[in-house]
């Protein structure tokens, strides 16, 4: 495996991978980030190139959705809640209740809510899209300021229809920015 560390307006994000496929995507300092220990530096590694690439034009408002191999590696319920993270609408928000009924586990919220948690690929699949019942903020792995802030720049691209392209995750024309945060950079010993 190879890790890739780069910066973001939110702060730094590793990619995780090899040549073929992506295995996570997190921000630094994130819950369940992968152990990073023997992995080897990922900068001459394509499809992490890439991943950065899509995530900087992701965050630039040039894209909306990536498209990346990704290699899942979870149990049933979680594959199945990782795939339906993916068709929320970007400036929508669902409920855990409502995920939970989407992919036909309607009493297993507290499963479905570890799932969107574990969830390997942020931003890929879109988990900050997922919150409580009553549409508060609620267990994002990178911290509910991230969370608030890529809902207020999905928020804002979505209301700027035809600037930028939505079709399978290819990006499009410039869009609305993020605004840069001030969050712990990635760990020292890591970079």
């Amino acid at each position: 495996m190879r890790a890739l560390w780069f910066d973001t307006p939110l702060g730094a994000m590793v990619a995780v991978g090899n040549t073929q496929t992506l295995c996570s995507l997190h921000f630094g300092g994130a819950r369940h980030l992968p152990d990073l220990v023997s992995c080897e530096d990922g900068r001459d590694c394509l499809l992490l190139r890439r991943v950065q690439l899509q995530v900087g034009e992701y965050f630039d408002g040039r894209r909306t959705g990536f498209d990346l191999p990704l290699t899942a590696r979870g149990t049933g319920l979680q594959s199945t809640v990782w795939e339906a993270l993916n068709l929320i609408a970007l400036g929508t928000t669902i409920s855990y209740g409502e995920l939970a009924a989407r992919v036909g586990r309607p009493r297993a919220v507290r499963a479905v809510a570890q799932a969107v948690g574990r969830n390997p690929w942020t931003l890929i699949r879109p988990c900050h899209r997922v919150v409580g019942a009553d549409g508060s903020l609620t267990g994002f792995a990178g911290g509910l300021e991230r969370k608030a802030a890529l809902l207020a720049h999905e928020t804002r691209l979505a209301r700027e229809p035809g600037r930028v392209k939505r079709t399978s995750g290819v990006g499009g024309q410039k869009g609305a920015a993020i605004t840069p945060m001030r969050i712990r950079p990635r760990p020292a010993s890591l970079g």
